[in-house]
C-alpha cells in the first residue's frame, strides 16, 4: 500500500510540475515562419530571431485583443508571443508606456508576495511585463504574462525608456493575421508608395527588407523607414531568410546567410551570384541605397506584407516619470 502511495503521489506531483512548466511557457523558440499568423501560436508559444535586426531601438506591442505581443527592433519585427493579461475587474491599461524599472527577481508587494521574473516595470500602480501564467486566456490582475524563457530574452533586449504599446481590447478577442513585418510607428501615409528620405535618420543601423507579396523593398535606419521602391523576385517560396553584408576571403563586400530558428542550417553560407540575380530593384534607387551599404547591414527576405493597415484606434499617451508617486507599487 506504502508502495501504491508513493508512486500515485509521484505521479501527481509530476502532473503539477509538467503544469507549472506548461504555464509558463515553452523553453525554447520556434521557425520564425510561425510569426506570419500570431493566432497560429498556442498558449505559452513564442517565436524569438534577434539577428533579423541586431541593433536599433526596440518597441514592445501589446495587443489585448489577440493576447499577443510582438517585439521590434529598428523597426522590423524579432518577436512574437502569446501574453496573458488583465483579467475582468483588473484589466491591463491601455497607452503607451515607458519601461521605468527592470528586476530579474522582482515579488509582487500586494499579492502574498507572488514571484514575478524579469519585471519590466510600465507603471507605479503595479503594471508589469513579467513571467507568469498562461492558460490561454486573460488572467492577470493587470500585468502582462509572459513565457518564462520569452521575458528573459525580451529583458536582455530592452532597456529603461523603452517603448510598450499596449492596445486592444481583453474582452473582445478577435483572430486576425499576426502583427506587421515593420513596427506600426514605421508605417506612415505617404509611404506607401515610392520615396527616398534618408534625411528622417541621418545615421543609425540600417536594415533592408524585401517582401515577396509585396514586391517591394524598405528601407529602415535607427528604427525609421527612410526609402521604399519596387522589387521584383519570385514569389515560389514562404521561408524566411536574413543576411549581413560583410566580405569574402579577397575583402570583397559578400552577403551571408544569419542562422534563424528554422534555418540554422543556413548560418555563414554566402550568397551565389544566381540567387542575387533572382532580385531585381531599380538602378538608380539600388544607387541610393549602396553608400549606406556597410558591414554588418542586415537583409531580411519575407513572404509576408509589409504593413497591413490600420495599426488600431487611438491611444493615451502615458508619462512615466521618475518622479510619479509610488505607493501601492507591486
Amino acid at each position: 500500500m506504502a508502495r501504491v502511495s508513493f508512486k500515485l503521489a509521484t505521479l501527481v506531483f509530476g502532473a503539477l510540475l509538467a503544469g507549472v512548466v506548461l504555464a509558463q511557457g515553452a523553453k525554447v523558440s520556434s521557425p520564425v515562419e510561425l510569426a506570419r499568423r500570431a493566432d497560429a501560436l498556442k498558449p505559452g508559444q513564442w517565436v524569438w530571431a534577434p539577428r533579423i535586426a541586431p541593433s536599433g531601438p526596440v518597441l514592445v506591442y501589446v495587443d489585448l485583443s489577440r493576447q499577443v505581443a510582438t517585439i521590434y527592433r529598428n523597426g522590423v519585427r524579432i518577436g512574437v508571443s502569446t501574453v496573458s493579461t488583465g483579467k475582468p475587474g483588473h484589466a491591463t491599461p491601455t497607452g503607451v508606456f515607458t519601461i521605468l524599472e527592470k528586476n530579474v527577481e522582482h515579488h509582487s508587494n500586494a499579492y502574498n508576495n507572488a514571484s514575478m521574473p524579469y519585471q519590466q516595470r510600465l507603471t507605479w500602480d503595479g503594471v508589469a511585463l513579467h513571467a507568469g501564467g498562461l492558460p490561454g486566456y486573460p488572467e492577470s490582475h493587470g500585468c502582462v504574462h509572459l513565457p518564462y524563457a520569452f521575458a528573459r530574452e525580451l529583458f536582455d533586449a530592452t532597456r529603461r525608456g523603452t517603448t510598450v504599446v499596449v492596445t486592444g481590447d481583453a474582452s473582445h478577442a478577435v483572430t486576425t493575421d499576426s502583427a506587421d513585418v515593420l513596427a506600426p510607428s514605421a508605417v506612415v501615409g505617404e509611404q506607401a508608395g515610392e520615396f527616398w528620405a534618408p534625411e528622417r535618420a541621418a545615421s543609425g543601423p540600417v536594415t533592408i527588407v524585401i517582401s515577396r507579396s509585396d514586391q517591394a523593398v524598405v528601407v529602415l535606419r535607427n528604427g525609421v523607414e527612410i526609402g521604399r521602391a519596387r522589387a521584383a523576385l519570385p514569389a515560389d517560396s514562404d521561408a524566411t531568410h536574413v543576411l549581413t553584408l560583410g566580405t569574402d576571403a579577397t575583402g570583397a563586400p559578400a552577403w551571408f546567410y544569419v542562422g534563424v530558428a528554422g534555418h540554422a542550417n543556413e548560418s555563414g553560407r554566402p550568397v551565389d551570384e544566381a540567387v542575387r540575380n533572382r532580385v531585381q530593384v531599380a538602378p538608380d534607387f539600388y544607387a541610393k541605397v549602396a553608400p549606406l551599404l556597410l558591414p554588418g547591414t542586415t537583409l531580411l527576405v519575407t513572404a509576408e506584407p509589409l504593413s497591413q493597415g490600420d495599426a488600431g484606434t487611438p491611444l493615451t499617451v502615458l508619462n512615466g516619470r521618475e518622479d510619479a508617486p509610488r505607493s501601492g507599487s507591486r
